[in-house]
Protein backbone atom coordinates (compact mmCIF):
# COMPACT_ATOMS: atom_id res chain seq x y z
CA UNK A 1 0.00 0.00 0.00
CA UNK A 2 1.27 3.47 -0.91
CA UNK A 3 1.20 6.55 1.30
CA UNK A 4 2.04 10.19 0.68
CA UNK A 5 4.90 11.89 2.54
CA UNK A 6 6.42 15.38 2.59
CA UNK A 7 8.93 17.49 4.50
CA UNK A 8 8.05 20.90 5.91
CA UNK A 9 8.61 23.65 8.43
CA UNK A 10 5.61 24.36 10.62
CA UNK A 11 5.22 27.67 12.44
CA UNK A 12 4.03 27.79 16.06
CA UNK A 13 0.32 27.25 16.80
CA UNK A 14 -0.41 31.00 17.16
CA UNK A 15 0.71 31.65 13.58
CA UNK A 16 -1.17 28.59 12.30
CA UNK A 17 -4.30 30.09 13.91
CA UNK A 18 -3.61 33.56 12.44
CA UNK A 19 -3.23 32.06 8.95
CA UNK A 20 -6.46 30.09 9.45
CA UNK A 21 -8.29 33.44 9.64
CA UNK A 22 -7.18 34.22 6.06
CA UNK A 23 -8.06 30.69 4.92
CA UNK A 24 -11.55 31.04 6.44
CA UNK A 25 -11.98 34.35 4.64
CA UNK A 26 -11.16 32.64 1.34
CA UNK A 27 -13.53 29.77 2.15
CA UNK A 28 -16.43 32.11 3.01
CA UNK A 29 -16.03 34.87 0.42
CA UNK A 30 -14.14 33.18 -2.42
CA UNK A 31 -15.53 29.63 -2.32
CA UNK A 32 -12.11 28.15 -1.50
CA UNK A 33 -12.44 25.59 1.28
CA UNK A 34 -9.70 23.10 0.29
CA UNK A 35 -6.92 25.15 1.88
CA UNK A 36 -8.63 24.83 5.28
CA UNK A 37 -7.70 21.13 5.31
CA UNK A 38 -3.98 21.81 5.75
CA UNK A 39 -2.27 23.71 8.53
CA UNK A 40 0.06 26.56 7.58
CA UNK A 41 3.56 25.39 6.68
CA UNK A 42 6.50 25.96 4.34
CA UNK A 43 7.23 22.96 2.13
CA UNK A 44 10.86 21.86 1.90
CA UNK A 45 10.11 18.76 -0.19
CA UNK A 46 6.73 18.32 -1.90
CA UNK A 47 4.42 15.33 -1.38
CA UNK A 48 5.69 12.07 -2.81
CA UNK A 49 4.26 8.57 -2.85
CA UNK A 50 6.02 5.50 -1.43
CA UNK A 51 5.15 1.97 -0.39
CA UNK A 52 4.57 1.87 3.37
CA UNK A 53 6.99 -1.07 3.54
CA UNK A 54 9.73 1.32 2.39
CA UNK A 55 8.97 3.90 5.07
CA UNK A 56 12.10 3.00 7.04
CA UNK A 57 14.18 4.16 4.02
CA UNK A 58 12.41 7.51 4.16
CA UNK A 59 13.16 7.79 7.90
CA UNK A 60 16.83 6.93 7.32
CA UNK A 61 17.17 9.58 4.57
CA UNK A 62 15.30 12.11 6.73
CA UNK A 63 17.67 11.54 9.67
CA UNK A 64 20.67 12.00 7.33
CA UNK A 65 19.59 15.56 6.43
CA UNK A 66 22.33 17.91 7.59
CA UNK A 67 20.68 20.16 10.19
CA UNK A 68 23.93 21.30 11.80
CA UNK A 69 22.94 24.94 11.61
CA UNK A 70 21.72 27.37 14.20
CA UNK A 71 17.96 27.84 14.51
CA UNK A 72 16.91 30.95 12.57
CA UNK A 73 14.00 33.35 12.24
CA UNK A 74 11.71 33.39 9.24
CA UNK A 75 9.94 36.69 8.66
CA UNK A 76 6.56 36.54 6.99
CA UNK A 77 5.70 39.73 5.19
CA UNK A 78 2.54 40.27 3.15
CA UNK A 79 1.00 38.16 0.43
CA UNK A 80 2.08 36.82 -2.91
CA UNK A 81 0.55 34.63 -5.56
CA UNK A 82 1.17 32.23 -8.40
CA UNK A 83 -1.24 33.65 -11.00
CA UNK A 84 -1.71 30.43 -12.97
CA UNK A 85 -5.21 30.49 -14.55
CA UNK A 86 -5.56 26.69 -14.24
CA UNK A 87 -4.54 26.52 -10.57
CA UNK A 88 -3.93 29.90 -8.95
CA UNK A 89 -2.35 30.05 -5.49
CA UNK A 90 -2.52 32.80 -2.88
CA UNK A 91 0.12 32.71 -0.15
CA UNK A 92 1.89 34.49 2.68
CA UNK A 93 5.37 35.48 1.65
CA UNK A 94 8.46 34.77 3.72
CA UNK A 95 11.30 37.26 3.42
CA UNK A 96 14.26 35.92 1.51
CA UNK A 97 16.49 33.92 3.86
CA UNK A 98 19.88 32.43 3.17
CA UNK A 99 19.29 30.05 6.10
CA UNK A 100 16.02 28.77 4.61
CA UNK A 101 17.73 28.23 1.24
CA UNK A 102 20.59 26.41 2.98
CA UNK A 103 18.10 24.16 4.81
CA UNK A 104 16.29 23.41 1.53
CA UNK A 105 19.62 22.39 -0.08
CA UNK A 106 20.35 20.08 2.86
CA UNK A 107 16.96 18.40 2.36
CA UNK A 108 17.55 18.19 -1.39
CA UNK A 109 20.86 16.35 -0.84
CA UNK A 110 18.98 13.44 0.72
CA UNK A 111 15.69 13.76 -1.19
CA UNK A 112 16.79 14.38 -4.75
CA UNK A 113 14.48 12.10 -6.73
CA UNK A 114 11.98 14.80 -7.71
CA UNK A 115 12.69 17.94 -9.67
CA UNK A 116 10.93 21.00 -8.31
CA UNK A 117 11.68 24.67 -7.91
CA UNK A 118 11.93 26.01 -4.39
CA UNK A 119 9.76 29.09 -3.95
CA UNK A 120 9.17 29.33 -0.21
CA UNK A 121 5.58 30.26 0.63
CA UNK A 122 2.79 29.56 3.12
CA UNK A 123 -0.34 28.71 1.11
CA UNK A 124 -3.60 30.45 1.98
CA UNK A 125 -5.72 29.63 -1.08
CA UNK A 126 -5.39 26.98 -3.81
CA UNK A 127 -6.91 23.85 -5.38
CA UNK A 128 -10.62 24.77 -5.57
CA UNK A 129 -9.86 28.48 -6.01
CA UNK A 130 -11.26 29.48 -9.41
CA UNK A 131 -9.44 32.01 -11.57
CA UNK A 132 -12.33 34.49 -11.16
CA UNK A 133 -12.30 34.15 -7.37
CA UNK A 134 -8.52 34.31 -7.31
CA UNK A 135 -8.64 37.65 -9.17
CA UNK A 136 -11.17 39.05 -6.66
CA UNK A 137 -9.23 37.73 -3.66
CA UNK A 138 -5.93 39.00 -5.04
CA UNK A 139 -7.42 42.51 -5.32
CA UNK A 140 -7.96 42.40 -1.56
CA UNK A 141 -4.83 40.51 -0.49
CA UNK A 142 -2.17 42.15 -2.66
CA UNK A 143 -2.35 45.23 -0.40
CA UNK A 144 -3.21 43.35 2.80
CA UNK A 145 -0.62 43.66 5.55
CA UNK A 146 0.49 40.70 7.58
CA UNK A 147 3.85 40.60 9.31
CA UNK A 148 5.21 38.20 11.86
CA UNK A 149 8.22 36.03 12.44
CA UNK A 150 8.97 32.70 14.03
CA UNK A 151 11.96 30.61 14.98
CA UNK A 152 12.75 27.63 12.79
CA UNK A 153 14.33 25.08 15.10
CA UNK A 154 13.21 21.81 13.48
CA UNK A 155 11.88 20.22 10.31
CA UNK A 156 9.10 17.64 10.12
CA UNK A 157 8.48 14.52 8.07
CA UNK A 158 4.75 14.00 7.56
CA UNK A 159 2.58 11.16 6.28
CA UNK A 160 -0.92 11.54 4.90
CA UNK A 161 -3.53 9.69 6.98
CA UNK A 162 -6.64 11.52 5.77
CA UNK A 163 -4.74 14.58 7.00
CA UNK A 164 -1.02 15.28 7.34
CA UNK A 165 0.45 13.72 10.48
CA UNK A 166 4.04 14.34 11.67
CA UNK A 167 5.92 11.02 11.92
CA UNK A 168 9.44 12.35 12.59
CA UNK A 169 11.18 15.58 13.41
CA UNK A 170 14.77 16.71 13.23
CA UNK A 171 16.03 19.61 15.32
CA UNK A 172 18.39 22.21 13.92
CA UNK A 173 21.75 22.69 15.60
CA UNK A 174 22.64 19.05 16.02
CA UNK A 175 23.46 16.28 13.61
Amino acid sequence: MKKLYFIAIYPPKEIIEEVKVFKRDLAIYYDNSKALKNEAHITLFPPFSREVELESDIHIAFQKINTAMDPFDIELNGFGSFPNPKSPVLFIQPEESIHLTELYHSVKQQFNFAKYSFTPHMTVGYRDLTWENYLKAWEKYKEQEYQTKFLVDKILLLRHEGRWVPIAEKKLGAN
